[in-house]
């Protein structure tokens, strides 16, 4: 039976709604989830997309997370989560069987890069000494809710050994492609790490993102890793932990509008006209869906309206072609190989992504798009049948909105050619190989996954939405102007990603202003 009231309402299950769940059940509050699909899990789920094959719908790669202590806090090994760990973590293949490839181990993978460029080798070790405190300055700005204070710390004391104040901010505010060519010499390696981060959705050349190629730094500490069963089993742990805690999980429970009473918010109307009250309401959801979908207008203060309409959201950037295969992509030195252990980068050359950039300015696809294949059926035989395999391929750049005038659903099919064409220059022995095929287009990541224009990251990680401006200065601290409505998820500090962040500091902000009030934590 569901109860009628409870503490706080969480909005979405995807990993932020349920670790900030789990934290506050942890904390003594009556929590429940509301999650519209019919599984929990958001843009980290996995599902049986074709039959026997395991594939997750969103993402695969777990790298930020375990720069947090949630996996262990909140014991989730006890209810399923295991993780097979991918090293190398990263790998270009470049022709011969040859790659270079990044290790959790520096040592290795300078002596993988000094195969293309001795000089290069050099340079990557000081790279990641020099970026290695930046990085891990910021995961502790990203580690608390955003303040003008933190940013500037960060900002200022943004320098690696050797740096003076002034040149490490220069580091900070330039642009990744620029960083990264005055850094390294050779195509390879300045394709790599272009390609890695571009991850994160800003163009090379956009000032301050810098950072989304000098946080991989970390990645040599903390590794990165893929839940043994995909992707989902992180949420899948999420939820059982919140259930066995005494908390909540409804699936197939879409809120159709947040209740507020008395300029508060009061809690949620599900289909029907079910009603649950609650102390706090928590949109772990996009933050224009929140204040355009589920609030009345006449409930939102006047002017952010018209703000949250100029956030910049993106026009999508990227798509997916989820496969089942009957063999592994052959770089040239046969397979399984360690190559198949992480993210396989099929990005010739620098300038390779900036023409694929190009085509998705002036809002067309990509024609020739580069691509981040993963085949984790290596270090996990649970994902597909004996002697099968399950290939996704993440590739960019794909406009939502297109100037040719075209509808996705017409078109996804020869973005999806477009896709697997790049993949089959790099492994042409998957030619005739691909059995299946499940593409999602970025209106599909928007119907199915909520992600608004399809933008994985929800708002754009530019700079300018970073930190205490994200997604506005007003709504950066988790709290509303809306007294008891709280934000988490990608949309908010410090934005997209396999992390949690989000969640655990909504989850404190929300916890103290039920102690002390909702008004302690707005904005001055």
């Amino acid at each position: 039976m569901n109860p009628s009231s409870v503490d706080v309402a969480v909005i979405g299950g995807g990993h932020n709604g349920l670790v900030c769940a789990n934290y506050l059940q942890k904390a003594g509050h009556a929590v429940a989830v509301f999650e519209r699909r019919h599984v929990v899990g958001g843009a980290v789920c996995t599902e049986e997309v074709f039959p026997g094959y395991k594939v997750d719908v969103g993402s695969s790669v777990h790298i930020m997370l375990h720069q947090t202590r949630i996996v262990e806090e909140l014991n989730l090994g006890a209810f399923g989560l295991r993780y097979c760990d991918m090293d190398p973590w990263a790998a270009l293949p470049y022709g011969d069987g040859q790659a270079v490839c990044f290790y959790r181990d520096l040592d290795r993978t300078c002596e993988s890069i000094a195969r293309v460029s001795e000089r290069d080798a050099v340079a990557y070790r000081d790279f990641i000494r020099r970026w290695t405190p930046v990085a891990k300055g910021t995961f502790r700005a990203f580690l608390n809710p955003p303040t003008p204070a933190s940013l500037g710390r960060h900002l200022m004391l943004a320098k690696g050994p050797g740096d003076d104040n002034i040149d490490g901010l220069r580091r900070i505010l330039t642009g990744y492609g620029r960083l990264i060519a005055e850094t390294f010499e050779s195509a390879e390696v300045r394709a790599a790490l272009s390609w890695l981060a571009a991850q994160s959705g800003p163009p090379p050349g956009e000032l301050g993102s810098a950072p989304f190629a000098g946080w991989h730094a970390v990645v040599h500490e903390s590794g990165a890793a893929h839940p043994e069963g995909g992707s989902g089993m992180l949420t899948q742990a999420l939820a059982k932990a919140l259930v066995h805690a005494g908390g909540q999980v409804r699936v197939d429970a879409p809120v159709e509008r947040i209740l507020v009473e008395n300029n508060k918010a009061a809690g949620v109307v599900l289909p029907g006209g079910e009603t649950v009250r609650a102390r706090a309401v928590v949109a772990a959801c996009h933050v224009v869906t929140t204040f355009t979908r589920l609030l009345d207008e006449a409930d939102v203060p006047p002017g952010l309206l018209h703000r949250l309409r100029h956030v910049n959201v993106g026009n999508g950037f990227g798509m997916t072609v989820r496969c089942a295969a009957s063999e592994l992509p052959d770089y040239g030195g046969g397979f399984p190989g360690e190559v198949h252990h992480g993210m396989q980068l099929l990005c010739p050359s620098e300038q390779f992504l900036r023409d694929a950039y190009a085509d998705y300015f002036r809002g067309v696809p990509s024609r020739r798009p580069p691509v981040l294949a993963m085949t984790f059926s290596p270090i996990d035989d649970t994902l597909a049948p004996p002697g099968k395999h399950v290939l996704s391929l993440w590739s960019q750049y794909f406009p939502y909105e297109r100037s040719d005038g075209r509808d996705w659903d017409q078109a996804r099919d020869e973005a999806g050619d477009a896709i697997l064409e790049t993949l089959f220059s790099y492994a042409p022995n998957l030619r005739g190989k691909i059995e299946q095929r499940f593409l999602q287009s970025p209106r599909d990541l928007e119907r199915d996954l909520g992600l608004l224009h399809g933008n994985v990251m929800h708002v754009e990680m530019s700079l300018d939405q970073m930190f205490c401006f994200r997604p506005l200065p007003e709504l950066a601290n988790y709290a509303t102007p809306i007294p008891n409505l709280f934000l988490c998820g990608a949309s908010t500090h410090p934005g997209g990603g396999v992390f949690g962040a989000s969640g655990l500091n909504a989850a404190g902000v929300v916890a103290r202003a039920l102690r002390t009030g909702w008004r302690r934590y707005l904005p001055a």
